[in-house]
């Protein structure tokens, strides 16, 4: 029989004490990585179910500063957590699937079953790109053929094509506004009779000459040769017909999802569930809870604007525990 020492020891060692832990990576995670552990906070980084964020499905990435000839997604991100690393950056595979921010200490188990107390946590988790499931989106999206959820990081690849993007709502509008100023012709495609966007941004897109919007139209599925995009199948739910848009690029504009659900019982979020920061700062409202990246970005969610948020997360990080001394 364990005497209660001994299982107060057993049950200590399960518990790791962390000053600074990086819930997810992506550009954000892994620059919150590099300046907090050039900081000498010693930082442990957890990647998450898709180490290294949307990135990773991403062929090119031609807009991040510093590589002319452009870099591949996962090239980028194999570079940044290098970097990290080359730093003394401690980076963990697994998930973060519970946290209790209820008190001073910060806790945080991983894969339901390590639990750390954490001086600081930077979030990290990022945002999911909303696509429509159809097998065909999913197979070129793989493929990297030709499906993209984000205009301003690939519109530039269909220069003087033509393009479909898919929704009804200001990013579509605006998406689609940015495609036509790039590509020969865009079609969108609104599943209901209606916009959701506002007026505004509505009379933008019929005002352009170059987009054609069919109401009412529903994508049944995205033709290619198997390598890269070719064509979109639409029906028309009005009429019930079918007809085929020649296209090479497939974007869709439908939303985000911010990977915020294990926070909503302690940190502020938004109508749709993106984290809410002190204006002007990384800060959240608990205290030593910090945040960077697309999680609190329903606006720009560049890879930039990620990493210069992961950045100031870690410098907010510092100035806390400095606080603290």
């Amino acid at each position: 029989m364990h005497s209660l020492t001994e299982s107060y020891i057993n049950m200590s060692t399960t518990i790791e004490k962390v000053k600074c832990l990086i819930i997810g990576s992506g550009p954000a995670g892994y620059t919150a990585a590099i300046y907090a552990s050039r900081a000498n906070m010693f930082p442990v980084l957890y990647q998450g179910s898709q180490p290294g964020g949307q990135l990773t499905t991403t062929n090119e990435v031609e807009n991040w500063p510093g590589n002319p000839e452009g870099i591949t997604g996962p090239e980028m991100m194999v570079n940044l957590q290098a970097q990290a690393q080359r730093f003394g950056a401690d980076i963990r595979d697994g998930w973060v699937s519970k946290v209790d921010f209820s008190g001073p200490i910060h806790k945080v188990w991983v894969n339901d079953e390590k639990e750390i107390h954490c001086e600081t946590v930077i979030i990290s988790t990022g945002a999911s790109a909303k696509y429509l499931g159809l097998p065909s989106e999913q197979h070129y999206l793989q493929m990297g053929g030709g499906v993209s959820a984000c205009a301003i990081c690939d519109g530039f690849f269909y220069r003087n094509q033509e393009v479909v993007i898919v929704g009804a709502g200001d990013s579509a509008c605006e998406e689609a506004h940015y495609l036509s100023k790039l590509c020969k012709k865009v079609t969108m495609l609104v599943r209901t009779e209606n916009f959701r966007a506002s007026k505004i941004m509505e009379e933008r897109v019929r005002k352009t000459e170059n987009i054609e919007i069919m109401l009412n139209t529903e994508t049944v599925e995205v033709l290619g040769d198997d390598q890269v995009v070719t064509g979109v199948k639409v029906l028309n739910k009005s009429t019930d017909q079918e007809q085929s848009i020649p296209a090479t690029g497939f974007f869709v504009a439908i939303g985000h999802k911010p990977n915020t659900d294990i926070f909503k019982e302690y940190i502020d979020l938004d109508e749709t569930g993106y984290i809410k920061s002190i204006p002007g700062t990384s800060k959240t409202n608990v205290k030593g809870v910090f945040v960077g990246g697309d999680a609190a970005d329903h606006v720009y969610r560049q890879a930039i604007t990620a990493a210069g948020t992961g950045c100031m997360a870690a410098l907010d990080a510092e100035r806390y525990l400095a606080s603290l001394e």
